[in-house]
């Protein structure tokens, strides 16, 4: 169609374009289709996600939210740099390149054919206690412990027994993850006694990171959201509903958060500004080309 950036950058050398694709605009997968879920197979996201009997894919569409940022963030720097060049710059961004910068924790894992870490579900790969447990009241609650210091508070102040701190069994994180099973064991046991809320108030006592395991209805009402009023009101063509502030917080002035436009409600503005008189515009409408 003549608007590449080959055909486009002599006539303007500012002008700055910005092409994704599945695996970029060269090598044997140039042609190749590609779809999130695609690309999660092929960046190796599923072999480590899921269980040890089957893999699992992204809840969202990670793959496509990966090219969308690493594109939005080549864009500014690609300005910035126009800043002080004058000259644009013609953007090739890959999914699967993208993805593939997600996964470096898991790939270098695997560096010239050591062990990747394996699919363990919610719970870390390589340190227990890290993951889910259940409470008694058949909520679950998120806990990790990254060191000694807190693989003791957790033994006395959260399951109560401060004896399992200098048992032979768990005494470094090596042998509490090839112990994973026993251990849990003792720990369910010992939240089954409890609410999410008391496993949460121990382990918040002895310090140690944890998190609800929340569902969508429960992050519409998150407290954290709530208290830092991140949530707007957005006027759209099928009424009011409600929207999230783009993370960050702006202390001069707020993202704007205008109301969604009907189908073609902004198409005269915006050929306006291209320079078609009122005349013209209302030409293109009566012959249907609007």
């Amino acid at each position: 169609m003549g608007l590449s950036y080959a055909a486009l950058a002599s006539q303007k050398p500012a002008l700055i374009v910005c092409d994704i694709s599945g695996y970029g605009a060269d090598g044997p997968y140039r042609d190749k289709k590609a779809y999130d879920l695609l690309i999660q197979s092929e960046a190796g996201f599923l072999s480590v996600t899921g269980t040890e009997e089957e893999p699992s894919k992204a809840g969202p569409s990670i793959a496509d939210i990966a090219a969308g940022m690493y594109a939005y963030s080549s864009i500014l720097a690609s300005l910035l740099e126009r800043n002080s060049t004058g000259h644009g710059q013609h953007l090739d961004i890959s999914m699967l390149e993208s993805l593939v910068e997600w996964m470096n924790y898991p790939l270098y894992y695997a560096f010239e054919g050591a062990t990747p870490p394996a699919r363990t579900g919610a719970s870390h790969a390589t340190i227990y206690p890290y993951g889910p447990f259940p409470a008694g009241d058949g909520k679950t609650v998120m806990l990790g412990l990254q060191n000694e210091r807190e693989w003791e508070m957790f033994c006395k102040t959260v399951l109560q027994r401060p004896e399992l701190a200098k048992d032979a069994r768990f005494s470094t994180n090596s042998k509490r993850s090839g112990a994973r099973a026993e251990l849990r064991a003792i720990i369910l046991e010992a939240f089954a006694a409890l609410t999410a809320e008391e496993v949460v108030k121990r382990l918040d006592q002895a310090q140690i990171a944890n998190a609800r395991v929340n569902d969508m209805h429960a992050v519409w009402r998150h407290p954290q959201l709530q208290a830092r009023k991140r949530w707007r009101e957005v006027n759209t063509p099928a009424g009011v509903v409600p929207a999230l502030l783009p993370p960050g917080s702006w202390e001069q002035a707020e993202p704007r958060m205008d109301p969604v436009p009907a189908l073609g409600e902004h198409t005269a503005s915006i050929l306006e500004e291209l320079g078609y008189s009122t005349e013209q515009v209302a030409q293109l409408r009566k012959t249907g080309a609007l």
